[in-house]
């Protein structure tokens, strides 16, 4: 079992500069990787998000930062820059505006889109390799802490499960208690409306259709199959979060059920127990990969 949270951080030399790679992951129901990289390697991008992909799912920030990075150096686009100049004169003129030429000039070298940075060479295989290869140890760092926190998680939520099960242990000794008391209810019922000569089989009869309605023995072995399949899967599967979320879906369905079907105050507190642990397991699943 994995949580989706983890962070990791490496530094490393390649080619006689220092590099930083940092990434981090959350919580997300699908794959959302944030990938930020010096422009000088953003050939690198494709290569990176390959990598992450190993993570399966998760919101992952992935950053690499260069130390003291050379500044990209630019060109003036000339051509441009004199066909604007000589545009804006002319404009000028036009409008009688009297602007001179050192302020034009000014104007004219403000304009940003006008320098062209130099392109910046292809980082050769070897030094490439080398960079992938730290980056790859950095998202295996990650992964390390993911297998930590899960196991933790793993050992939280097998305690809520436990008590789950301890609440459905408790249940039987109720269930022969609400058969007498429904069976004393009808009495008074029928004795209350001044009934006489009652037939007791009809009676019987009667009780058992109504007792047939309250039945929580199929809930029951459903809802303790469900606790033995969460297990197994908790046990033996890694990437397991959505399965078993889908598994607690149905633990909370027999639960339900057998709440609605209690018709007894007893049953109901246990019901109520076993809801408020499983919603304590749904919180921690919504982090498991």
């Amino acid at each position: 079992m994995k949580s989706m949270t983890g962070f990791a951080k490496k530094t490393t030399s390649v080619g006689g500069k220092n590099y930083t790679i940092e990434i981090k992951s959350l919580n997300s129901k699908q794959m959302d990787a944030t990938v930020k990289l010096p422009s000088s390697m953003k050939q690198l991008e494709l290569d990176v998000r390959a990598l992450i992909g190993k993570l399966e799912r998760g919101k992952i920030d992935f950053l690499l930062s260069e130390e003291n990075p050379t500044t990209s150096s630019s060109t003036l686009d000339t051509t441009t820059a004199i066909s604007r100049y000589e545009q804006i004169s002319q404009l000028a003129e036009t409008l009688e505006a009297g602007v001179g030429k050192e302020t034009l000039f000014s104007i004219i070298m403000q304009q940003n889109d006008l320098w062209v940075a130099n392109q910046v060479s292809t980082l050769p295989d070897e030094e490439k390799g080398q960079l992938l290869n730290a980056i790859e140890d950095a998202i295996a760092e990650l992964d390390a802490t993911r297998l930590h926190e899960g196991a933790i998680m793993k050992i939280d939520i097998a305690k809520h499960v436990d008590q789950i099960e301890e609440y459905l242990h408790q249940i039987p000794p109720y269930e022969q208690e609400r058969i007498t008391t429904a069976k004393e209810r009808m009495r008074n019922y029928l004795a209350e409306a001044a009934v006489k000569d009652v037939d007791e089989n009809r009676f019987e009869q009667e009780l058992i259709y109504y007792l047939e309605k309250l039945d929580i023995t199929e809930e029951k072995v459903r809802l303790a199959k469900h606790i033995d399949y969460f297990r197994d899967v908790m046990e033996h599967e890694e990437s397991s979060g959505k399965k078993l979320a889908f598994i607690a879906q149905e633990m909370g369905r027999e639960i339900n059920t057998t709440g609605s079907k209690a018709n007894h105050v007893e049953i109901q507190r246990l019901v109520v127990g076993m809801k408020d642990e499983l919603e304590k397991i749904k919180e921690q699943l919504g982090n498991i990969l």
